[in-house]
């Protein structure tokens, strides 16, 4: 150390570079930072080169860096283009975790959920494709745990079921957390498992006999006849089914077409595709449940004229 070297003290240091006088301190004594020398009293002192090692540390600090990795730096252990892209990786998956937390926030004060609905969301948005993966499969193969897929209508039935897209966006919308916890909460309902098995082994068989129904005759009429509020027992409700159902169908028929249009129809299955189609990001379907239904109660009521 020559005589002309400037040599400045910790708290020297400090008042030049802002830094608190313990931060430094802590850096000497990590290695970071090492003093040039001491003085007579035994204080730590510093030259230019410690003070332009400690505006590297305090640089590489601010952009995120570790203290190992600092110290990898300064030991040229690595660079800092290796440092940086280890921490940009770090910090999109931070990002994604932020945005997902702003989503599931959202929609927490959209639907005013409780302490237990919000702890779900969290739960649910914290998981991986995976294991989100895992709960639709874990319903499909609950559901259809006593049919025999074979090569039937119920192997498509399961294969559709199971196309849920597990992986969120890195920014998802309110709308897809939300539809995941209305999802989750729905394939855990046994009532629903049950009205599901009962659709499929009813579709599985096959000495059922051949639906008559026009379905594009049902979304022209009947659904804006549910829609409208026409009730399926007037007189204007037996106008829209003369439009679907041959007039001259017998009463025996009309109450069996109405027992396997009731057999098939379920708002909840219905509300499953629509979930998973707001999951995937598909647009939405037109609903039609209600209007089958609706079909199925006019079925009735005019069998019973």
């Amino acid at each position: 150390m020559s005589e002309g070297t400037e040599l400045f003290t910790i708290g020297q240091l400090a008042r030049r570079t802002g830094l608190p006088v313990r931060t430094i301190r802590f850096w000497s004594d990590s290695g970071l930072v090492p003093p040039t020398g001491r003085s007579a009293g035994g204080y730590r002192l510093y030259d230019a080169r410690a003070v332009a090692r400690l505006d590297l540390v305090r640089t590489l600090r601010e952009l995120g860096f570790g203290l190992e990795a600092v110290e990898e730096v300064l030991c040229r252990a690595t660079t800092v283009a290796q440092v940086a892209e280890t921490h940009v990786a770090a910090l999109e998956a931070e990002i994604r975790t932020l945005r997902l937390r702003r989503a599931v926030l959202s929609t927490v004060a959209k639907r005013g959920s409780t302490i237990e609905e919000a702890s779900l969301m969290h739960r649910l948005a914290r998981l991986s494709a995976r294991e989100r993966q895992q709960i639709i499969d874990d319903f499909v193969d609950r559901v259809l745990a006593v049919v025999d897929l074979g090569e039937g209508p119920a192997l498509g039935i399961a294969n559709g079921m199971r196309q849920v897209n597990t992986e969120l966006p890195d920014e998802p919308s309110p709308e897809q957390v939300d539809a995941w916890m209305e999802l989750a909460e729905l394939v855990e309902d046994e009532d629903f498992q049950r009205r599901v098995r009962e659709m499929v082994v009813a579709g599985q068989n096959a000495d059922s006999p051949a639906d008559p129904l026009d379905h594009q005759a049902v979304m022209e009429h009947a659904v804006p006849a549910q829609a409208a509020g026409v009730a399926p027992d007037s007189a204007e409700g037996r106008a829209v089914l003369d439009l679907i159902v041959a007039p001259e169908t017998r009463a025996q028929e009309r109450v069996r077409l109405a027992e396997q249009v009731e057999l098939f129809s379920d708002l909840r299955v219905e509300r499953y595709w629509q979930l998973v189609g707001a999951i995937n990001g598909r647009p939405p379907f037109p609903p039609a449940v209600a209007a089958f239904l609706w079909l199925a109660a006019a079925l009735r009521a005019s069998a019973e004229a």
